[in-house]
């Protein structure tokens, strides 16, 4: 089906507000539900391991499921509807295994969540930045609310799970009335094919930056996905083992207020990010990312006061808001439009589920042996070599400076 205009950014924007309470309620507070359930720092780490795996497979198989039907709405509502399901019999039947099988049911779901968002508004829009960043507000907001509300605040692993079901059934409801149009694969106009000798056309979500014809199998594509693997293997330490580290070894019960700072800090470079990526291209602004995450890891590791914990927070700003639109640029010049859920699924699955699955799983036994400032410390070496790889690739003319 060939449309003729993009779809309004408004039709998106409900769906990622609703859709980030979750994330509201799952990424700063996963660990410390998994931790209150009685289980050890490995454990913590190796179930959440799982979550992450688990993730991998969602991607890809919501994404197929997508691209085969041509229709996106029925894909979100399942992935936005699991967690909810999921997560009543997680706390309530404590068992290792029962709880390996439900989290990685829960992740399985959750993790597809965005990668069908992204898609579908990269597809039919030219703001994905901008919308993404309603998402980004909507995770501020609850997080305060979680923070400074006593009425909801997730004192416990009960608090948590049930604030998890609310927020995800809420999800459900603008997925529900996204109009059928919205929700469709659009397709290369008629008569335009890769064999036409057309021009490629321009990234959809960043329009201006034009698509690379670049396989998959090249030494482009994948030294930019092993710096992405590499950026997202390190922040395994922030996602999961912060939120432990600020309530066990600070005593500050500070985690919603410390994600909101960190997520106010992502806010106006999404805003800004279609004009750096004109500017500047996607790789060099991952490398730029993995530099914001070094940093952001040593002074955790090196000065463990409120302070210098609440600055580096800031930090944010490149460590995500910075890194995700890049990220998603750089899959956007190498797939093509009709397989754009399928480049979001390997972004998702390979960039982001599987270093973290290792990260994670590798995090909690370190922290159980060593603590998390050497935690801290040891993740930020792998930025330090995505920094390496990004060199290399300038050095070898696999990139340029624009």
């Amino acid at each position: 089906m060939t449309r003729a205009k993009p779809i309004g950014a408004f039709t998106f924007i409900p769906s990622y507000i609703l859709t980030f309470t979750v994330y509201a309620a799952i990424t700063p507070y996963l660990s410390i539900l998994v931790r209150d359930l009685g289980y050890s720092h490995f454990l913590v780490g190796l179930l959440l391991g799982v979550f992450e795996g688990a993730g991998i497979a969602g991607p890809f198989v919501f994404g197929y499921w997508a691209d085969r039907s041509g229709s996106y709405r029925r894909g979100l509502a399942v992935s936005v509807l699991v967690p909810a399901l999921a997560v009543v019999p997680l706390v309530l039947f404590i068992h290792p295994v029962l709880s390996a099988g439900l989290l990685a049911l829960a992740a399985f779901a959750f993790r597809s969540t965005t990668s069908l968002l992204d898609a579908v508004t990269t597809i039919q829009t030219g703001n994905y930045g901008k919308i993404r960043a309603f998402g980004s507000l909507s995770f501020i907001v609850v997080l305060l609310l979680f923070q400074w509300t006593p009425v909801l605040r997730p004192h416990s692993a009960g608090n948590i799970a049930f604030w998890i079901a609310v927020t995800s059934l809420l999800s459900l409801i603008p997925v529900l009335l996204l109009p059928r149009t919205a929700v469709g694969v659009r397709t290369k106009p008629p008569g335009q094919t890769r064999e036409s000798g057309a021009r490629p056309q321009e990234s959809a979500a960043f329009p201006g930056t034009g698509r690379i014809r670049v396989r998959i199998v090249s030494a482009y594509f994948l030294g930019g996905m092993a710096i992405i693997f590499l950026c997202r293997f390190a922040m395994a330490a922030v996602y999961t083992f912060f939120p432990l580290y600020l309530t066990e070894e600070l005593r500050w019960d500070a985690v919603g207020f410390m994600f909101a700072l960190a997520t106010a800090a992502e806010v106006p470079c999404m805003f800004i990010s279609g004009r750096l990526l004109r500017r500047v291209g996607p790789v060099h602004l991952l490398a730029l990312s993995a530099a914001g995450i070094s940093l952001r890891l040593l002074i955790w590791a090196a000065f463990p006061v409120k302070g210098c914990i609440i600055a580096a927070q800031l930090l944010h700003s490149l460590c995500f808001g910075i890194f995700h639109p890049a990220a998603v640029n750089f899959i956007s010049t190498v797939f093509p439009p009709e397989k754009r859920a399928t480049g979001m699924s390997v972004y998702l699955a390979l960039g982001s589920g599987l270093p973290s699955l290792i990260g994670n799983m590798l995090g909690g036994a370190i922290v159980e042996a060593a603590g998390y400032r050497l935690l801290f410390a040891g993740y930020a070496a792998f930025t330090g070599a995505a920094i390496v790889l990004y060199v290399c690739m300038r050095l070898t003319g696999l990139i340029r400076r624009r």
